[in-house]
C-alpha cells in the first residue's frame, strides 16, 4: 500500500489523537503519558501536539495511507536542549503496518535521521527497558546502549535506557 511520510499540521489534530491513543494502549511503556489523560487533552491541546511538526526545533512526522487518509504511524525529532544529540521522540506503527515489509517504520526512522543531520551526526532515543521490540529494532538500525539510564517518568521504579546511532 503505499503512503507518504509527511510532516504533521495543527489541522491533522483528530487524526494524531486517534494514532495517539492507539499507541498508549498497545505500548503503554513507550511514552510517558498515559491513555487517561491522553483522553482528557481538550482540541486545543491536541492542536498543539499535532503541530509539533511545524516547530523550528524539532519534526515531527506521519505516514499517511494514500488511498484512505488513515495515519498509519508517526514519529518525531527534538532537539536536546542540554546540547547533545537529537533525540527520536514519539515513536509509534500500527501493528497492522509494522514489519520490514510494510517499510513505515524505516521510512519514518530515515526521514528523522534526515532531519537529526542538520543539528548533529549522531541521534539519541530512550526506550524503557521492558520494551523488548523497540530495543530489537533500533539496534537492527544501528543504535547503541551507551549506558546512561533515566527512571521512566510514569514508574520512576523502572528506567528508561540511552541508545545512539551515528548517521
Amino acid at each position: 500500500m503505499p503512503f507518504t511520510v509527511r510532516s504533521t499540521t495543527r489541522d491533522d489534530w483528530q487524526a494524531m489523537r486517534k494514532l495517539r491513543l492507539e499507541a498508549l494502549a498497545d505500548t503503554p511503556i513507550a511514552f510517558g503519558q498515559t491513555v487517561e489523560n491522553a483522553r482528557a487533552m481538550s482540541e486545543g491541546e491536541w492542536r498543539a501536539y499535532a503541530g509539533r511538526g511545524q516547530d523550528a526545533n524539532r519534526t515531527f512526522l506521519a505516514a499517511v495511507d494514500d488511498e484512505s487518509g488513515d495515519f498509519l504511524g508517526m514519529m518525531g525529532g527534538a532537539l536536546d536542549h542540554a546540547g547533545g544529540a537529537p533525540f527520536l521522540v514519539g515513536v509509534f506503527v500500527s501493528p497492522r503496518w509494522r514489519g520490514k515489509a510494510a517499510g513505515v517504520t524505516d521510512a519514518l526512522l530515515a526521514a528523522v535521521e534526515d532531519w537529526a543531520r542538520g543539528f548533529d551526526i549522531r541521534l539519541q532515543l530512550d526506550v524503557h527497558e521492558d520494551n523488548a521490540r523497540a530495543r530489537a529494532y533500533y539496534e537492527s538500525r544501528g543504535f547503541v546502549l551507551t549506558g546512561q539510564t533515566v527512571p521512566y517518568p510514569l514508574d520512576r521504579t523502572r528506567l528508561e535506557l540511552n541508545m545512539l546511532k551515528r548517521l
